[in-house]
């Protein structure tokens, strides 16, 4: 059996490349965290999905893993724009409520679909407002050689950077079109590194500092919370694919000039590629193309909507598995009906060769415990898919191929399956964990029971119509009985 070696995409370069980590058996990971001013959106769900992917790949290549997801509750205002609203901010004063208390509660909500997602834990949950007093000294560290002050603010000046947009590759004269034009700017992209409370307003969150009392901007906090948890550099810094034209290009401009000063640093200023972070991943978009499941529709398509429509939250972190995670991902219904379907019978099969799985399997030790001639094969196959850029679609049909050999020996074939449910972050259970009743549903399970029993006599006793009866009424209310199948039943999803 062979290990292949780790390639990852890196989106500065635009290149795959062997991971060669800056501490030798370390990985450390910074990913871009929500700003808690609602609930998530599954397509934000998608990028945890990938990081958390990642990070299981990274312990399974044998890593000592390190992974950081912030949590912006200041600093994130409503568009990419200089001045304006914070999101914060502008939730709390929505719904009368303290800035501290819509934090607290869209935080709690986040990991809750962090939990209902099997996505690990990270090694530490960093808070914006944590970090206050390290982002004002942070920022007069770099300001005397990137930074000037206007009214509104600090700026940081990108000019006095090498290569400013290298990551976004999208830089024109005009600059990052969703930037809006301040007064007194020196060039058109560059962004706020502090946000001055306006004359004659207060904010609930604002601290004093050498640029007068407001707030961080919202690049400024993840160099901070990367840099002080992590070190510069460290290995790798993920996201969504929106923070690829202009949240990271002004992380990585901050990055660069708080490294290249004083001399500290073998990173230097003038190359881009010192950027904090070796190799930058971004997921793509989920696409939704109906339209009808926008904020803004009133059908907002976050994780508890798919579980009231009685999809597990599981069903969709299939979905993401089933597409590449730089691949647009297209939701649909029936797109997530068929991946509940496909997990469904992958843990029927799984559940025939194992009864438990160990979390955080690491290849090395797979290896060791694999050894029969049909089983070690799947094994370099599954670890060649991962380790090609997280090839998950691959690795699903792999893990399918396994699940369905026969007499094979059983030990072996039951410590493939577990450790590659595990790097996929599918754990076992029995079918009917998954199994959902939607909202509204107008009979419980101890009923369906109730009536089955009573369709089992009927059955015995050749009452056929009784039978049918029963069963219709059972489908009237949205449960379809599966005649056959150990399941027994489930519900019927329109």
């Amino acid at each position: 059996m062979t290990s292949t070696a780790l390639t990852l995409f890196n989106s500065l370069t635009r290149k795959a490349e062997v991971f060669a980590p800056v501490h030798e058996g370390e990985a450390r990971v910074y990913s871009c965290g929500p700003t808690v001013y609602n609930y998530p959106h599954i397509g934000n769900m998608r990028a945890y999905v990938f990081a958390d992917m990642l990070g299981r790949l990274l312990t399974w290549k044998g890593y000592r893993l390190t992974h950081v997801i912030n949590i912006t509750d200041v600093g994130h205002l409503t568009d990419d724009a200089d001045q304006g609203e914070d999101k914060m901010e502008k939730m709390a004063a929505a719904r009368s409520q303290s800035i501290w208390d819509i934090a607290e509660h869209y935080t709690q909500a986040y990991w809750q679909d962090v939990a209902a997602l099997n996505i690990r834990q990270p090694a530490r949950w960093t808070i914006a407002t944590d970090y206050i007093d390290s982002m004002i000294a942070f920022a007069e560290r770099i300001a005397p050689q990137h930074c000037y002050e206007l009214d509104s603010g600090l700026y940081f000046d990108v000019s006095t950077v090498a290569d400013y947009g290298r990551l976004a590759r999208a830089v024109t004269d005009e600059g990052e079109g969703r930037i809006e034009a301040v007064e007194g700017k020196r060039n058109a992209a560059d962004f706020a590194i502090w946000r001055k409370t306006p004359a004659g307003e207060t904010r609930q969150m604002e601290w004093d500092s050498p640029w007068g009392r407001g707030a961080p901007g919202w690049h400024l906090e993840c160099s901070v919370m990367s840099g002080e948890v992590l070190g510069f550099p460290f290995d790798i810094h993920t996201g969504g694919i929106d923070h690829r034209e202009i949240h990271h290009p002004n992380e990585i401009a901050q990055n660069q000039a708080f490294c290249g000063c004083g001399g500290e640093s073998a990173m230097s200023l003038a190359d881009p590629a010192n950027s904090g972070a070796r190799i930058w991943m971004h997921n793509n978009f989920l696409v939704e193309r109906s339209g009808k499941m926008s904020k803004s529709s009133g059908e907002f398509l976050r994780l508890q909507l798919l579980v009231d429509k009685g999809y597990h939250p599981l069903a969709y972190r299939m979905l993401c598995l089933q597409a590449h995670y730089r691949s647009e991902l297209e939701f649909s219904w029936d797109g997530l009906g068929a991946a509940l379907v496909r997990l469904k019978r992958l843990l029927a099969a799984a559940r025939n060769v194992i009864d438990a799985v160990e979390d955080g399997a690491a290849l090395a030790d797979v290896q060791a415990a694999v050894t029969h001639p049909r089983l070690a094969p799947l094994l370099d196959k599954f670890d060649a898919a991962l380790s090609d850029d997280l090839n998950t679609p691959v690795a699903l049909t792999v893990l399918e191929e396994a699940v369905a050999l026969k007499k094979v020996d059983a030990a072996q074939m039951g410590a493939l399956v577990a450790a590659m449910m595990s790097a996929l972050g599918l754990p076992l259970a029995d079918r009917e964990a998954l199994r959902v009743a939607p909202k509204g549903a107008s009979i419980t399970e101890d009923e369906i029971e109730d009536i089955l029993a009573r369709r089992k006599a009927a059955r015995a006793d050749r009452d056929f119509a009784l039978s049918d009866a029963l069963r219709d009424e059972l489908a009237a209310k949205g449960v379809d009985v599966m005649d056959g199948d150990p399941l027994g039943w489930e519900w019927q999803l329109a």
